[in-house]
């Protein structure tokens, strides 16, 4: 375990490859719906199109943990050859994905989009704990999030971006913008040369003991012993672990159900410029509604990645300097992105800018997400089994989405709060809620050691 602390620039450095991963989330979570849209999905049919992210996670993160566990290379080390496999194949994924042509295509682009990102980003949780002394682990996993935030609302505002600079914003029926096409080609090169940075500034150290390191390799090898390597820290996962599984279960419900429904509610309910049907009167001029409205709906998304952004600086200066309760403060910042959710309802086409407050309230939530419960987790996990740990603890981030994108977000909205879809907004607000109360269930004593 490292002991040494490192100066902010040796952090950044270490976390920098997260800008490239954070573009692939955004452009997927900004635009997937509106490409599934263009190319005829309904409504209730979006969640399920966008199964193949959370199954991918579900199964590649725990491998890709367990693997880069008993990784090492005198030159690449650890957690690198992860980030730079990873890397190649989400830039090639990304630029691919507007190509699709049709609703079988995007599925599979983004299934093979997400599988590429979770090889890249697991490892990075892990890296953070190896290189990290305990007390610098909140001030590292809130410099992530501050990078996190920087991508988030860059690339969500790519669409807008690349528009107001000539590039055709309209299409045919059927047809994707020309703007999604640019947007996901810078993605993809941020992607790749951000990776890149993190590979070639940062060192990693080699086991304590090789001997032992080795001989632990060869024994896990095969895929038996990995899978029963996976399952005893299931069996034995720290109690803090369980707890924040319950938290992150309405957390990230919350969030794939803006990722899945944000454009079809918004651009219908807030900016009243629904996706039109082919062949309806003034097809042409509905459609360029349409269109407008989603780049409007994706740069008020980027909100939330500057507000996070903000807030993780914030976080940054306060850690660095003294203790954080980690707990409460994920408490009151969850709550806070709730009533942004839930605002979503009060606005409409003549007060659509109010949605950069419900979003920047979002932010709060988002940027403590990716940041508090890993904090909270890496002490209580020993170091030489980090990556397993983080694989497993994701596991918790995509079973809940895998029971939004099976109807638990249309059985969810419908039968409690309506038909219209502007009420995917306030089931999210709800879920979100609930994550923040159930932090009081956590203790002080469940962060401490016990895998």
């Amino acid at each position: 375990m490292n002991t040494k602390r490192l100066s902010f620039w040796e952090i950044w450095n270490m976390s920098f490859g997260f800008l490239g991963i954070q573009f692939g989330f955004a452009l997927q979570g900004g635009n997937m719906s509106r490409i599934f849209q263009t190319l005829g999905a309904s409504k209730d049919d979006i969640p399920l199109l966008w199964i193949a992210a959370p199954l991918t996670g579900l199964i590649v993160q725990p491998i890709i943990g367990h693997l880069s566990d008993r990784t090492w290379h005198p030159r690449w080390g650890r957690r690198r050859p992860y980030f730079l496999i990873g890397a190649v194949l989400s830039s090639l994924a990304l630029f691919f994905v507007p190509y699709s042509s049709a609703l079988w295509m995007a599925a599979g682009f983004l299934w093979v989009l997400d599988a590429s990102i979770n090889i890249s980003m697991e490892p990075f949780r892990a890296l953070v704990a190896d290189k990290l002394p305990e007390e610098q682990r909140s001030y590292g996993f809130v410099l992530q999030t501050l990078i996190i935030g920087i991508g988030t609302w860059v690339a969500s505002n790519l669409p807008w971006f690349v528009t107001k600079l000539g590039v055709a914003n309209e299409a045919g029926a059927g047809e994707i913008p020309a703007s999604v096409y640019v947007s996901f080609a810078i993605g993809a090169l941020v992607f790749l040369t951000s990776i890149l940075v993190t590979v070639f500034t940062t060192q990693e150290d080699p086991p304590t003991d090789m001997e032992a390191f080795l001989k632990e390799k060869e024994e896990s090898r095969g895929i038996g012993a990995g899978v029963g390597e996976i399952l005893g820290f299931i069996r034995e996962m720290p109690p803090v672990m369980a707890k924040l599984g319950a938290v992150q279960f309405f957390s990230w419900f919350a969030f794939f159900t803006m990722w899945s429904f944000a454009t079809p509610a918004l651009t219908e309910f807030v900016f009243g410029a629904p996706l039109p049907l082919e062949g309806v009167e003034g097809y042409a001029e509905k459609s360029a509604a349409y269109n407008e409205a989603a780049n409007a709906v994706s740069s008020a998304m980027g909100v939330y990645g500057l507000s996070s952004m903000v807030f993780a600086l914030v976080l940054s200066v306060w850690t660095s300097r003294r203790g954080l309760n980690r707990r409460w403060t994920h408490l009151v910042s969850l709550i806070l992105g709730g009533v942004g959710f839930l605002s979503m309802s009060w606005w409409t086409p003549e007060t659509a800018g109010n949605l950069t407050w419900s979003f920047a309230l979002i932010g709060l939530a988002w940027g403590s997400i990716l940041s508090m419960p890993y904090a909270m987790l890496s002490g209580a996990i020993a170091p030489e089994r980090m990556g397993v740990g983080m694989g497993v603890f994701n596991m918790f981030i995509v079973i809940p989405q895998i029971t939004a994108a099976l109807g638990g977000i249309n059985w969810a909205y419908k039968t409690f709060l309506g038909e219209d879809v502007i009420q995917t907004m306030v089931l999210a607000g709800i879920s979100l809620c609930v994550a923040g109360t159930l932090n009081l269930i956590i203790r002080e004593g469940d962060m401490r050691r016990s895998v």
